[in-house]
């Protein structure tokens, strides 16, 4: 079979492929822009893990073309090293090296003096869970365990806060996975992220919509009380299904002022029986901590009338397409994914299956608590309530 020819893109075509994967565009939409097969723009940002590279750029204290140029002409002269260093306003030691490096007095040509400096100069930093083994281990055994890289590199922070060896950032982490050449931590660990894609997307291309019907009586987020809104007060939950396969689902529950999360089994997506659910669970909690859920526009809370009148729960909804309203639970339902895969049948979990994982969930650190865990911070408020 006849061998197709590589593809070359220059770096004007380059720099639109980036602009555009930054804007959400996909990579076959990318490809016809150049009509050519999505693979090949694959083979560009899958490089660096569809992180785009940082501009290389010279250094201010390098020498330029002109006073290569200027060293290349005053060689010619016949001119001494200290008077062309004079003449730059260098040191001798810099402009002898320079000539030495790029073939002597009798060989020096300024070009391609110039064009070798901006080859040698590609020496990118090792990465520093390649140069810290330990940590790279540390940090793989916290991604086996489901933590995000920023809940590591917070954790790091705080339990070796006076040892900055074993600490790193967060984005440190994220690009040691997506870049395969630094080798700083195995491909396999991609898996136990939240979202197990190769390549980083755009925030962009991830948005998700929401495309649900209308509930009568509804009770709109905006006549929520301001206490609530500003996480002041505990007690105020946010809710909605989590899908698997087979047209199966989940309830999950979180609390808004400690991200504390409860998930639910249910057996259909119908109202009634997303309803019956959902009181059983809330009679678990005293009134004190279960105070108003905030859901979707989808038609499991159809009867919400019922919920509140069963339980003295006040319901509220999420504007049309605006599921960001309810954010801690959009966050939540990403974090789940790592332990329930778009695709897997999650009807076979048992309840208590589903409060060991919440369980799980609920013993990570999280940023927004200042790295402390959401079941911390629950217990807190139930000891309070007794």
């Amino acid at each position: 079979m006849k061998q197709r020819p590589r593809i070359y893109y220059s770096d004007s075509q380059k720099a639109l492929m980036w602009e555009r994967w930054k804007k959400g565009e996909s990579l076959q939409q990318i490809a016809q822009l150049f009509d050519r097969n999505h693979s090949s723009i694959s083979r560009i940002l899958g490089e660096t893990g569809g992180i785009r590279p940082a501009q290389r750029c010279r250094s201010q204290f390098a020498l330029s073309l002109a006073e290569r140029e200027e060293i290349s002409r005053a060689l010619a002269a016949g001119r001494s090293i200290r008077s062309i260093a004079c003449l730059l306003g260098r040191a001798p030691s810099t402009v002898s090296r320079e000539i030495q490096r790029n073939g002597g007095q009798g060989c020096y040509r300024a070009t391609l003096a110039d064009q070798a400096a901006w080859d040698r100069a590609c020496r990118p930093k090792t990465c520093k869970l390649v140069e810290k083994r330990k940590l790279a281990s540390l940090v793989a055994g916290k991604l086996q365990l489901q933590w995000s890289p920023q809940q590591i590199a917070g954790w790091l922070k705080q339990a070796y806060a006076d040892d900055e060896n074993y600490q790193v950032s967060h984005e440190t982490i994220y690009r040691s996975l997506f870049i395969r050449a630094r080798g700083a931590l195995k491909k396999e660990l991609l898996q136990h992220l939240r979202r197990t894609r190769a390549m980083r997307r755009s925030r962009q291309h991830i948005q998700k919509t929401d495309n649900h019907g209308k509930i009568t009586n509804a009770v709109s987020i905006s006549e929520r009380p301001a206490s609530v809104q500003d996480r002041a007060v505990p007690g105020h939950w946010e809710g909605d299904l989590l899908f698997g396969s087979l047209n199966n689902q989940i309830a999950t529950l979180v609390e808004r002022q400690t991200r504390y999360v409860m998930l639910v089994k249910v057996a259909h997506k119908d109202t009634q029986t997303v309803i019956n659910a959902l009181i059983k669970n809330a009679r678990k909690l005293p009134q004190e901590l279960y105070k108003s859920l905030t859901w979707d526009r989808g038609h499991e809370m159809a009867d919400h009338k019922r919920f509140t009148l069963a339980t003295d729960i006040s319901v509220y909804f999420c504007d049309p397409q605006s599921p960001w309203q309810r954010g801690s639970n959009e966050n939540t339902n990403g974090l789940l994914r790592q332990y329930f895969p778009k695709g897997i049948d999650i009807s076979n979990y048992s309840q208590a299956q589903l409060n060991a994982v919440a369980r799980k969930l609920n013993e990570r650190p999280r940023k927004t608590l200042n790295y402390e865990t959401p079941a911390e911070r629950f217990s807190q408020l139930v000891a309070s309530t007794d």
